[in-house]
């Protein structure tokens, strides 16, 4: 009786018993951050279903993560990594997926399977979009270029005074636009000097996500005729989040667009795990996933399918695509852009007042900030130029900051015989906050831009990057004097962006925007110890090559 009992469960009900009397199968799935929501509501679903593998119950669970980081992780980097190897991948490009194939990740099979996929559209304001419109202006993708490619030194009050690039050393949608780029100007040396200024031009306006893209599209501090380029996905879920009057709308390029896939691979390296994965995967291409993909705003997996509920923000008819783009094309591009991505020139003002001398567990703010910032030191490239002061009132006499390494080549020493690189390491340790000191930081904000714009350097990115606790004591500049100070001298053939990593729940969140809005930078607000070092790598992201790419003379 116990035996016919035993086939009955296996053959009327095998899952649901498995999952009550052995331990589960836990997948633990990294998907990139626009396709994670609905990953984690199908992941759901199919654990809902008390599927088996290998006579265990199948549970997954999925995290959102960029795929820079994932990748970073599967070929076996130090810095910038996740604290475990994920079992599956939802990457939101192929390109990633034969990148770290090309990088040495272990572990991955030959075949991945395309979850969603979405057609890359240049997105602005619908009252904007009207004003192209009646001008005659249909988005292309010249567009990407800065005006003097196109034969003008600024645009028409017709078309975008810019069109914004996600940075392709993060997001799959940067690295598409890129391959369109390339594959516009064509080749040749002209074509060469045309795709080193989109990419300078790029760089100066990236982003490290969509979302940072979409809320571009409604911040208009900076550019007042703003285009994004993101996947459709996007516009759809930016309008479902937050209502307007004036929606975001999706347009899509009248040479062709091309398709952005959502490719599952799997990473385990348990035999038992992957093939657990592997059951994830292929329930991710059935009926019930594809319909909740496509009720995320997705195309579904095979591109036959649209979105079920588009709004009319968002085109329903079949996107035509532009054929003269490989996978292969993709590839180069990613190349191109690590070639041709110009090294960093920057300056780091380190706050080092009583509010960074705060205690954290056993040590203090200051201290949690500068072991970020030695992790996030090994990521820069020998090519890189670096500085580094410090502020607090009264340091350096009146001024309230005062220069700790000169801003020069980071392989090359700033006085005696030890180079920036070693000494800028050794500060990350030695640095002390002075507990009995206001904070300067609007004063050491002011004459850090300063130096910078006078250091400027051409072939460089040239970047102010701010570690603070967030907060002004009111002993310099205004918070207005310093605003206005920094767009009027501000120059847009000299662009030097201010980059804000504020560390602490009291940070001035609203003055610091507009400090960084002022020269078309980014703030990043961390409010825990345990987030800093992913927001400082966060924020120097969109500064950088991928740190796994060879830089090139």
């Amino acid at each position: 009786m116990v035996l016919v009992a035993g086939t009955l469960v296996v053959l009327l009900g095998g899952g649901g018993a498995l999952c009550a009397t052995r331990e589960p199968v836990l997948v633990n799935v990294a998907a990139a951050v626009d396709v994670a929501p609905v990953a984690m509501e199908a992941a759901s679903r199919f654990n809902e279903t008390r599927t088996a593998s290998g006579g265990r119950c199948v549970l997954v669970q999925v995290t959102e993560q960029p795929p820079a980081t994932v990748l970073r992780t599967l070929i076996g980097d130090r810095a910038g990594v996740l604290r475990q190897r994920p079992d599956g991948w939802i990457a939101d490009s192929s390109a990633w997926i034969r990148l770290a194939r090309k990088q040495g990740a272990s572990g991955l099979p030959a075949g991945e399977s395309v979850v969603a996929t979405s057609p890359l559209v240049f997105a602005t304001r619908s009252s904007l979009a009207r004003t192209f419109s009646v001008g005659g202006t249909q988005m292309n993708w010249r567009m990407v270029f800065p005006a003097t490619v196109r034969g003008r030194l600024l645009p028409t009050e017709q078309e975008p005074d810019v069109v914004r690039v996600p940075d392709p050393s993060l997001v799959g949608a940067g690295i598409a636009t890129v391959a369109a780029a390339r594959d516009v100007v064509g080749a040749g040396a002209e074509a060469d000097k045309a795709l080193t200024a989109f990419v300078r031009w790029a760089q100066a306006g990236s982003a490290p996500d969509y979302r940072t893209m979409m809320a571009a599209v409604d911040d208009r501090a900076f550019w007042k005729r703003p285009v994004v380029i993101v996947p459709e996905q996007s516009v759809w879920e930016h309008n479902r989040r937050a209502a307007s009057a004036d929606p975001v709308v999706a347009l899509r390029p009248r040479e062709g667009t091309i398709i952005l896939d959502y490719p599952y691979v799997v990473t385990a390296t348990d035999p038992d795990v992957a093939e657990a994965s592997k059951v994830f995967a292929d329930w991710l291409r059935g009926e019930q996933a594809q319909d909740l993909v496509r009720r995320a705003g997705f195309w579904s997996g095979d591109g036959a399918r649209g979105p079920v509920s588009p709004g009319p923000q968002v085109p329903a008819e079949t996107p035509m695509t532009r054929p003269s783009v490989s996978p292969e094309d993709i590839d180069e591009a990613l190349q191109a852009w690590s070639r041709l991505a110009p090294p960093t020139n920057i300056l780091v003002l380190a706050d080092t007042s009583r509010h960074m001398a705060e205690r954290v567990k056993d040590t203090t703010r200051v201290g949690i900030a500068l072991q970020a910032a030695k992790i996030g030191l090994r990521l820069f490239p020998d090519s890189t130029h670096m500085g580094m002061w410090e502020f607090a009132d009264g340091l350096g006499g009146t001024k309230g900051y005062q220069e700790r390494v000169s801003l020069g080549p980071i392989t090359r020493p700033d006085t005696g015989q030890v180079i920036r690189r070693s000494v800028l390491d050794e500060l990350t340790s030695t640095i002390t906050a002075h507990p009995d000191r206001d904070s300067s930081l609007y004063d050491g904000i002011l004459a850090g831009f300063r130096l910078v714009t006078r250091e400027y350097r051409e072939e460089m990115n040239n970047t102010l990057l701010v570690i603070t606790s967030g907060k002004d004591d009111g002993r310099g500049v205004t918070l207005q004097e310093l605003v206005g100070k920094l767009k009027n001298e501000w120059r847009p053939d000299r662009p030097v962006q201010i980059v804000v990593i504020a560390f602490g729940a009291g940070a001035d969140r609203d003055s610091l925007g507009q400090i960084t809005a002022a020269t078309n930078g980014s703030l990043h607000v961390a409010r825990q110890p345990g987030e800093i070092i992913d927001v400082f790598l966060a924020a120097l992201a969109r500064r950088l090559c991928h740190p796994t790419c060879k830089q090139t003379p």
